[in-house]
Order: structure tokens, then sequence, then C-alpha cells
């Protein structure tokens, strides 16, 4: 009889290193969640406006990035660890340094606040660059954006991605 408990523990704890953090279980087809559960929080996909998220630190904070092609505008939110609330910062403009065709380029982009923002700090950040917003477009484009929170130093990394047009038209 202790044999078999023995051996029902072993199936039991086997199970469940099969089924742990990372599991194909209760995920979409294809691994194509909104959001990976991992270490007991979520990382998102998109933030609140449903932008392309730029990890700051280890996410200690995130940004948001959306550019709307009609318009050429780039805006780009602060956002906290679980890219939810804003984070109003102490900065006039952020920097957003791109290579695109083989070319290294910088961009600024203004502080807009947001009506919720604190007198002197800014969780919005806006260019209607033109040359930016077909940068961001160039297949292999790659960046960081450059920003400082509470007097420390983040770069946040800017992946490549293809998408159609009419995703980011917001």
């Amino acid at each position: 009889m202790r044999l078999q408990n023995l051996e029902l523990c072993a199936v039991c704890a086997a199970l469940l290193m099969f089924v742990g953090c990372g599991g194909p279980a209760g995920g979409p087809a294809g691994g194509a969640a909104t959001a990976e559960k991992h270490d007991e929080h979520d990382h998102p996909s998109e933030g609140p406006h449903q932008g392309e998220l730029i990890e700051l630190g280890k996410e200690e904070y995130h940004a948001e990035m959306l550019h709307d092609d009609d318009t050429h505008t780039v805006t780009i939110y602060m956002l906290d660890s679980a890219a939810k609330a804003a984070v109003p910062i102490e900065a006039t403009s952020l920097t957003l340094n791109l290579v695109a065709g083989g070319k290294p380029q910088q961009y600024a982009l203004s502080a807009k606040p947001l009506p919720t923002d604190p007198t002197g700090k800014c969780s919005c950040f806006v260019s209607s660059d033109k040359a930016m917003c077909e940068a961001l477009d160039q297949k292999g484009a790659t960046g960081r954006l450059n920003v400082t929170i509470a007097g420390k130093a983040f770069v946040g990394k800017i992946e490549a991605h293809e998408h159609e047009h009419e995703e980011h038209k917001k």
C-alpha cells in the first residue's frame, strides 16, 4: 500500500513540473497570449493605449510608443512597472535614437502634459516628425529611448517589427 502512495506522489510531482510556469495550459493556441505569466506577475504585450511597450530597467518602468502614419505623429507615454498607470517625470523632452537603413538618427519628443500630470511633470511626449515615422517603419529599424526618471537614467530598446499600417492608426 505504501508503494502505491509513493508512486502516486511521483506521478503527481511529474505532472506539476510539466504544467508549471510557461506550459501550454490555459493559453491561446500557438502561445499568442496578450500577457505572459511568469515569476508571479504579468508581462503585458501592449500598453493601455494599445501601443508598443518599451521596457525600462528591469521592468522598473515602461514606455508605451504609438505612431500614426497619417499625421506623422509619435507619442510616448511613461508608465509604471505594470505598464498600466501614468508616471509623470521631470523632463521637457525625450530622446529617441534610431538606426534605420544603416544610418543612425536622433529625434526629440516634446513634453505634452496630460490634465492629470502635476505641475512641472509630464507623462506624455509627442513629435510630429515625418522622418521619424518613416524611420520607425523601415524594415530592420532599431532604436533606443533615453529617459531619466527620479534622477536615474534608463535606456529602453526599440526592436524592429513588421506591421500592417492599419494597426498603428489610433
